[in-house]
């Protein structure tokens, strides 16, 4: 695939891991945003997002780090660090250093899910990364659903996809039909790019099934162009979360959770069979959209079709408040 001329390191919220990889007294290995980083959780359950190596004398933490308490301590001489990446203890001398830290990242936690907040200058976050089993204003919960982790994900790594052409998926209303066979084209009922959180719904009608015409459609919240969650209403209840995350300054991992709706009175921490034949179901949806994005071009600027016009201008022009000052999306083309 052609590399892409999109920035690697934009801004925003991006997922590193799934709650349940990161245990009390964990420490995790990562690479993100060409930086080697580590993920640890504190004897009182926070995790920790920070930067791999000691200030020390550079011992990798993730290598025979070891969680105590409330502090990370270092392999090579027992330096350790607490969760803000501050030095707050040296076992053989009567004081810490003060003068140096680790640079840690702000941390959410929930979606069963960690995300990390990344800015290239450093500022901190100015928006939040939508909870997908409460954030749609329904009165749904984590109850509602059975649990996805162990269940319905799915994990791809290193792939050669920039998070934006995930997000483009959303307003690529022509992809439906031949990517994901469906039946009819569906009709878009908003988009809203006003903001760094963005909205995109449509909907889908099915003819020709039992119960005559059925409706079905979705609704997309995006934070940022890091992580997207949906909810899906009508034929299957579901909501999904995609998060595509930066590597290096060519590829991504990409991280697909689904969570189905419960049956009533059903509080099993195990799906149903049926439940998980639809996550399945969707998760293969999903991988049909990989297999393009993988091998895709970026196009700048694209040929589009009169009626796509809007979409995809709108979601190109939004995207660029995440991207450095001085990147030039007009000069972004492989032609």
């Amino acid at each position: 695939m052609a590399k892409t001329p999109l920035p690697m390191k934009p801004t925003g919220w991006f997922q590193v891991a799934w709650s349940a990889e990161i245990l009390v007294g964990d420490v995790r290995r990562m690479k993100y945003f060409d930086t080697e980083m580590i993920a640890w959780r504190s004897a009182s359950g926070q995790v920790t997002v920070m930067d791999a190596y000691c200030e020390h004398l550079g011992a990798h933490l993730g290598y025979g780090g070891t969680v105590n308490g409330e502090t990370l301590q270092c392999p090579f001489h027992g330096w350790q660090w607490n969760t803000e990446g501050r030095n707050v203890c040296i076992p053989y001398e009567k004081h810490p250093n003060k003068a140096r830290r680790i640079r840690t990242y702000p941390v959410a936690e929930h979606s069963e899910s960690v995300f990390i907040w990344y800015d290239a200058d450093r500022r901190e976050p100015y928006f939040d990364v939508t909870n997908v089993l409460t954030g749609f204003d329904d009165g749904r919960s984590a109850a509602d659903y059975y649990p996805a982790y162990g269940h319905s994900t799915l994990f791809e790594t290193a792939l050669e996809i920039h998070p934006q052409y995930v997000m483009e998926n959303g307003v690529d209303f022509a992809h439906f039909k031949y990517v994901h066979k469906t039946p009819l084209v569906p009709e878009f009922t908003r988009h809203d790019f006003e903001a760094p959180v963005s909205y995109v719904d449509f909907t889908i009608a099915f003819e020709d099934v039992p119960a005559g015409e059925v409706n079905s459609g979705v609704q997309a919240i995006n934070s940022g162009i890091g992580v997207a969650a949906t909810k899906s209403w009508g034929m299957i209840d579901n909501r999904t979360l995609t998060a595509v995350t930066p590597i290096d300054d060519s590829t991504s991992d990409i991280r697909f959770t689904v969570w189905i709706g419960r049956k009533p009175h059903d509080d099993s921490d195990q799906p149903t069979r049926r439940a998980l034949e639809y996550a399945e179901a969707v998760i293969e949806q999903f991988q049909n959209d990989i297999h393009i994005w993988k091998h895709q071009r970026y196009s700048d600027p694209p040929a589009l079709s009169p009626s796509e016009f809007k979409g995809f201008t709108a979601i190109r022009e939004w995207a660029t408040q995440f991207y450095p000052a001085d990147f030039d999306c007009r000069k972004a083309t492989t032609r």
